[in-house]
């Protein structure tokens, strides 16, 4: 398979991406030009190295430090590194062609397909994760959830005390909750949460 059939599928592997599957997903249209740029960057840096004397143990950790790249002013959450860490390895796919052509198109759909249906609305769409600061100071982590699960009007699964300030009578809290669903009730008194756990 040529270099340019393979720059091609991988364009046409990060336009879905992006247009296909993020933008519609999230509407962040700052992202757009970060994954794009980063895709095709790497293209650039791994046919470059793959073309050169320079020793793969190079290639790797320039590969590594471009996976970790985090905006200073505005952190990245889990969703958009794993469209990050997707649109850096179909690049790194496409550069090293020549080393294994068969695979990249494989390689570009499974990560399309992963991104599709791990990120999928219809996937747990009901659940959320929130940090929030109570303004009481709640000791009690049965009545923290109880107080959590009224103030959102949904089931509260899990939750982790992060601060509880005593002076200024405030709980600050990361709680994972389930919003109902028709035909999933659930009563205040079943209190269900699956397992709370104390921040240190």
């Amino acid at each position: 398979m040529s270099f340019s059939i393979l720059i091609l599928i991988d364009i046409v592997a990060i336009l879905i991406l992006t247009f296909g599957l993020y933008f519609p997903r999230h509407r962040r249209k700052g992202m757009i030009v970060a994954y794009l740029t980063a895709n095709i960057g790497v293209v650039a840096v791994a046919s470059i190295l793959a073309s050169s004397a320079i020793q793969a143990g190079l290639g790797l950790g320039l590969f590594g430090i471009l996976s970790i790249i985090r905006l200073r002013s505005d952190e990245l959450d889990h969703t958009e590194i794993a469209y990050y860490f997707g649109a850096l390895a179909m690049g790194l796919f496409a550069g090293l062609g020549g080393s294994f052509s068969w695979a990249m198109p494989l390689m570009a759909a499974a990560i399309l397909a992963a991104l599709y249906v791990g990120d999928h609305p219809a996937l747990f769409g009901e659940y959320r994760n929130q940090i929030i600061n109570v303004d009481a100071a709640y000791t009690d982590e049965t009545a923290l959830a109880m107080h959590l699960e009224s103030l959102l009007g949904a089931k509260v699964h899990n939750i982790t005390v992060r601060k509880i300030d005593l002076v200024n009578d405030t709980t600050s809290v990361d709680v994972r909750y389930q919003l109902p669903t028709a035909g999933t009730g659930w009563s205040r008194r079943d209190a269900g949460f699956a397992s709370m756990k104390q921040g240190r």
